[in-house]
């Protein structure tokens, strides 16, 4: 069992797990490992697919596969299973990060043997099987969505879920408060960043400062800070791997302060070529090399490479503000910051000679220009 930070009885499900006829139950702690090697690349790209969706799932997938195989391989085993459904993207992200780590592993996948599937064709036969054989399960047929939960994240899909004009009710949210019922004042508190990566977090609690460094310590605590001002709830249905549609609901809260810190403080430091370069040739790969499952992939390997020489100057403090749902940024200081506040002041001339802004505009007008007189030429509006 993997403990990636999700809030669970660890000691209750490996009970569980050797009562319903496990040999041996392993927990691996791999928050750190999740933290460093998976979420932080991420956030250092301001990773996100298809505009909404921060890849809480998509995240873990191969940390956890990595150890699974490495459980698996220490038992000697010659094959893995997984209990995805055959229509989602997990069954395709932990079996090609299977395949990768040991080529020669067999894979069971119950559910695309016709046996299972057709004796359980949803999750209501699953739930009147779990109740028949005295199996305890958190899902119920009044809420019969899944859950996937991390430290970075809980997503919630399927059941009432499915229909995507049914707004999901209010007690499916696990994580972050009601927006609507989340304190009257706004919580400040201010992270810190070295080549991109958090390596700080100050913060107030019961009217003392505090502060917290190391990188699962930094996730948890804005995780907690977030949560309780309802901060990271999304609601939208994306385009899966495979072709289908889905609707899911996600919470990320920690994740939704760090990225969007992160990628403020990018405009005090990061030049504007390197960050466009970096957005569409990085930026969007690395998201769907995520997103589909193919962490451990060559292409995957060049991208990781390629993201810290982008973030070796995106040092600095951000000072963040969460209220009712909204994260935003209050300020933003650097040491190796690009921007020059005299330059760019509208009060003083500084070292910029406005005049030689004529002769920039002249030569960029030069196409459009031409473009204009073609389009005139021929008649046509512009």
């Amino acid at each position: 069992m993997a403990d990636v930070g999700q809030e669970e009885d660890f000691d209750a499900a490996k009970k569980k797990a050797l009562k319903i006829g496990a040999q041996k139950v392993e927990v691996k702690d791999l928050k750190k490992a999740f933290v460093e090697e998976f979420c932080w690349p991420a956030i250092q790209c301001n990773a996100q697919y298809e505009g909404e969706y921060l890849l809480g799932t998509s995240l873990a997938r191969p940390v956890i596969a990595r150890a699974q195989m490495e459980f698996a391989a220490q038992e000697g085993c010659f094959a893995v299973s997984h209990g995805c459904t055959g229509k989602g993207n997990d069954q395709v992200r932990f079996e090609l990060a299977f395949y990768a780590l040991d080529p020669k592993i067999k894979v069971i996948a119950p559910w695309r043997d016709p046996v299972f599937y057709n004796r359980f064709k949803g999750r209501n036969d699953l739930l009147d099987y779990a109740s028949q054989t005295g199996i305890p399960v958190s899902s119920t047929k009044s809420k019969p969505w899944s859950m996937d939960e991390n430290l970075a994240h809980c997503s919630y899909e399927a059941g009432i879920l499915e229909d995507p004009d049914t707004t999901p009710p209010e007690d499916m949210w696990k994580l972050t408060v009601d927006p609507e019922k989340a304190p009257e004042k706004p919580e400040y508190f201010t992270l810190e960043f070295t080549k991109g990566i958090p390596t700080g977090l100050e913060f107030s609690e019961a009217g003392k400062e505090k502060s917290v460094t190391g990188a699962v310590d930094i996730f948890t605590t804005t995780n907690t800070i977030a949560r309780r001002n309802g901060v990271g709830r999304i609601d939208i249905v994306e385009n899966r791997f495979i072709g289908i549609k889905s609707r899911g609901c996600y919470e990320s809260p920690g994740l939704t302060c760090l990225r969007s810190a992160h990628q403020n403080l990018e405009g005090l430091c990061l030049d504007r070529e390197v960050k466009a370069w970096r957005d569409r040739s990085i930026t969007y790969d690395f998201s769907k090399c995520l997103y589909n499952g193919v962490w451990f992939s060559p292409d995957c390997e060049v991208l990781r490479d390629c993201i810290p020489p982008t973030q070796k100057n995106v040092n600095g403090r951000v000072r963040c503000k969460v209220y009712k749902g909204t994260f935003s940024v209050v300020g933003r200081s650097s040491p190796s910051k690009l921007y020059d506040m005299s330059e760019s002041s509208m009060d003083e001339i500084g070292d910029f000679d406005p005049s030689e802004t004529g002769g920039f505009i002249t030569v960029s007008a030069i196409r459009l220009k031409k473009y204009g007189q073609m389009k005139k030429e021929a008649g046509e509006d512009l």
